[in-house]
């Protein structure tokens, strides 16, 4: 297998960007999209032909011409997905390999993840990989599978190699995680709390209360997290007083047995979570009429 050289104008610019600011403080967010649809690859993508003799898959039909119109077709979804993730894995590389260069990997925090669960779109199949990793759902759902991603924090001078952590956070507590570190205020607008302590080991951890998802399309979903407790409300926009789902993620991290039946007093307390922490915009209506 053949790791291919073309880059795109993202990793150029990136690599350029730490050379230029090497002698500074920086921050950099590199927001790839690979591995998502559609499905195609540059034509020098070696990997592409690894992958199909790999799996051995032969070739789904296309409709061609392809109109221009969604993700454009892919004839072997299997070996495209799998070349994708390859070229991400030699974009991350990369970068590790020019921080090292320029001696400044060790004091440097790298944060890797995944902003959704993964994805059916454009021929994808998550269940060939096993994406989900065991957990139910994929993007756009507010199970596990759908919002729970993998994340990789990188801090040799400040992180225990090895660390595994078991905090339950979300994408907005980066903000006072990074304000924290850069020593600047953390603005009073935010939810987010600082993972500092959880990266060091020093201090305590804030935990936070409870976590609140809400998705406008599939007829509207609901989700909070409340310690080892997951409540899933489906079907809003029709029924907002819909029946919420309940699951002990410590027992039950696969979101198999629905508890709600035996846990009253959990329900409740979820269901006020999801009225309170709900904002209605008349520009995107969600709950009408809540009962």
């Amino acid at each position: 297998m053949i790791i291919p050289t073309h880059l795109p104008g993202i990793q150029k610019e990136a690599l350029a960007f730490m050379d230029e600011h090497s002698s500074l403080p920086f921050f950099l967010y590199l927001s790839y999209t690979l591995p998502h649809a559609a499905l195609q690859l540059p034509k020098d993508d070696s990997t592409f032909e690894y992958y199909k003799r790999k799996f051995s898959e032969e070739a789904k039909p296309v409709n061609a011409p392809w109109n221009g119109k969604g993700y454009e077709p892919q004839a072997y979804p299997h070996a495209a997905y799998a070349a994708m993730v390859t070229r991400l894995d030699h974009y991350v590389g990369q970068v590790m390999e020019k921080l090292i260069e320029l001696g400044i990997e060790k004091n440097t925090l790298i944060v890797f993840t995944s902003d959704n669960g993964p994805h059916r779109e454009g021929g994808n199949d998550p269940a060939f990989f096993n994406s989900s990793g065991g957990f139910r759902g994929i993007k756009r759902d507010l199970y596990e599978g759908g919002i729970r991603t993998p994340m990789i924090a990188y801090w040799p001078a400040v992180i225990r190699k090895s660390k595994v952590s078991e905090f339950a956070g979300a994408f907005w507590d980066f903000m006072p995680t990074f304000a924290e570190i850069a020593g600047v205020p953390v603005p009073p607008y935010t939810d987010g709390i600082s993972l500092l302590p959880e990266f060091s080991s020093e201090g305590k951890q804030k935990e936070h209360e409870f976590l609140y998802w809400e998705f406008h399309e599939g007829g509207g979903r609901q989700a909070v997290r409340k310690g080892k407790w997951k409540g899933v409300r489906l079907n809003v926009m029709k029924d907002p007083g819909s029946a919420i789902q309940l699951y002990n993620l410590n027992s039950d991290p696969g979101e198999t047995k629905d508890v709600a039946a035996e846990n009253p007093a959990i329900i409740k307390r979820i269901k006020k979570i999801m009225q309170n922490e709900h904002t209605e915009n008349i520009n995107f209506p969600f709950i009408k009429n809540e009962k």
